[in-house]
């Protein structure tokens, strides 16, 4: 049996070559390849394997082409410069290295905070032109100040255990930490609202989502207290750089640090040049230590997959054998559809997530099943999460995650039931998948419905009084939204209704709105599938 072979078509370290050949890979190493498209379509065919960092776009011309390739392994975390669509058709699974630059990035906020307090950077400048302005530079200690961390995962984590050291006081908001988990790490569980209010010095440490996006905004630097400063080495487009730069200059903020912004390359921001702004070019991956870590990380699991079948950080594709996919496709479709409906109805801080299965889907692997509950339930809130990461996200933020089996107990061959119980409430959600293969929705909140998931939805939940479906219905009409499907179902006459809705295009937010305000309605969300 021939050895496989992988192609490192990037600047990789050399430990990560020498990882592949002690493995008993063959390893081509040629690191300036991932420029010339043409040459690497033309070789692509020759390889097992394919290690990449960003310089490589494995497009789905360069995928077509490659007729062995099983792997694609990405040094890092961002994956856009694969198309993973064209990939996963073919069968290739494609994995990150998520974890492999969480200290890196963490130590990078901490500097930024340190340098922020003392005004260094903007002092280093006026020491080297030749003055001595040690009045100018009036700086502030962080000991005993008050860090808000938002977004306490596993980067933010790491910051607040820095923070800790520092002897600062650590507040987070993260509505996927659970008190216990909080506890563990010592920091206090808050709301946003109170995180601002109380908060010396404000970093971020969450993904890039429709509700996370200028989670910063006008409103929200009104409410933090005066003199608050602000760091930002997560993603750009968390805060609105206009309304930072007028709080900026009004002095309710202090001072800011960014590492990331709305556009990059950042060449030119309306940050730049503010004497209470320190901007650096997206460097918090940039040691030598993590791009040493996510490069050994890379070639340990693509070797791993390689000689053993095993699956490490793959974000196209569970857990499971070539006889077993068939079977599971469907219901790894529902299942992530299940917990994305629920993820995207959850405002709190998820306490436990409960996955009844029932009937023949309780006799399949539902560990990678359960992977796909948990990667819908957790993306609209945490972006860059896949079935083989979203259990380790869970776990870190003490989420209980329950997993029940049994014979049928409905009018459905299977049947998963995803039940999330937050600090607030408990909501409950099941489906099924019918012989054409597709995934129904059949029970909301004990009410229940038979829906196809679609692209664009509302979800509504009302009292059942007369005049409602017609208030509604041209309320969506006025608004030229076209209805494709719509669902109804209620516990009794009179009493609470659900309506589901598919619609043409996304729900535009003043729609959304009016919608909320029909006096039936207790709650109206736009989901998107």
């Amino acid at each position: 049996m021939s050895k496989p072979k992988v192609l490192i078509s990037d600047a990789l370290s050399p430990a990560a070559v020498q990882i592949f050949k002690d493995r008993g890979i063959d390893v081509d190493f040629q690191p300036n390849l991932g420029k010339d498209k043409d040459k690497l379509a033309e070789i692509i065919g020759n390889y097992d394997g394919l290690a990449i960092r960003s310089a490589t776009k494995a497009t789905a011309k360069i995928i077509e082409k490659a007729t062995r390739l099983k792997v694609i392994g990405r040094a890092g975390i961002g994956v856009d410069n694969v198309e993973i669509p064209a990939a996963t058709a073919k069968g290739i699974i494609v994995m990150n290295t998520p974890f492999g630059n969480s200290i890196t990035t963490a130590e990078h906020a901490i500097t930024l905070m340190l340098a922020l307090a003392r005004e260094i950077p903007q002092a280093d400048a006026s020491t080297q032109a030749g003055k001595w302005e040690k009045n100018r530079f009036m700086g502030v200690e962080i000991t005993a100040k008050t860090l808000g961390v938002i977004g306490c995962g596993n980067i933010g984590a790491i910051v607040a255990d820095r923070a800790l050291g520092l002897r600062m006081k650590v507040i987070a908001f993260d509505p996927f930490l659970s008190p216990e988990r909080a506890k563990d790490i010592g920091v206090e569980k808050v709301e946003l609202d109170e995180l601002l209010k109380r908060a010396d010095f404000i970093t971020l440490h969450t993904p890039l989502t429709e509700k996370t996006r200028n989670i910063i905004d006008a409103a929200a630097i009104a409410k933090m207290k005066k003199g608050v400063r602000i760091i930002n080495c997560a993603r750009g487009g968390l805060v609105d750089e206009q309304a930072l730069v007028d709080a900026l200059n009004s002095k309710h903020v202090a001072g800011a640090a960014f590492d990331v912004f709305v556009e990059e390359p950042a060449t030119k921001n309306v940050l730049f040049g503010h004497p209470n702004v320190i901007c650096t070019p997206h460097l918090g991956a940039s040691t030598t230590e993590a791009q040493e870590n996510v490069a050994l990380q890379v070639a340990e699991q693509m070797s791993d997959y390689l000689l053993t079948g095993a699956i490490s950080n793959a974000v196209n594709f569970p857990s499971i054998t070539a006889e077993e996919a068939p079977k599971l496709k469907p219901f790894i479709e529902l299942a992530e559809k299940l917990g994305s409906f629920a993820g995207q109805l959850t405002e709190t801080g998820i306490a436990k997530v409960q996955i009844t299965y029932e009937g023949q889907v309780a006799e399949m692997k539902i560990k990678a099943i359960t992977s796909a509950v948990l990667s819908g339930l957790l993306r609209p809130m945490l972006g860059e999460i896949n079935v083989v990461s979203a259990p380790v996200v869970a776990k870190e933020r003490g989420m209980v995650v329950d997993e029940i089996v049994r014979a049928a107990h409905s009018d459905y061959e299977s049947l998963i039931t995803v039940t999330v119980a937050t600090e607030r409430q408990e909501r409950s959600v099941s489906g099924t998948v019918y012989h054409d293969g597709k995934p129904r929705l059949v029970d909301i909140k004990g009410i229940r419905i038979d829906a196809e998931f679609g692209k664009s939805m509302i979800y509504v939940t009302n009292e059942d009084k007369p005049g409602f479906i017609g208030a509604f219905a041209s309320l969506l009409g006025d608004a030229k939204l076209n209805i494709a499907t719509f669902h109804l179902g209620r516990t009794k006459q009179g009493a609470d209704a659900i309506a589901l809705v598919e619609v043409d295009g996304a729900v535009p937010a003043d729609v959304l709105s009016k919608v909320q305000a029909l006096p039936q309605v207790k709650q109206a969300k736009a989901l998107v599938f």
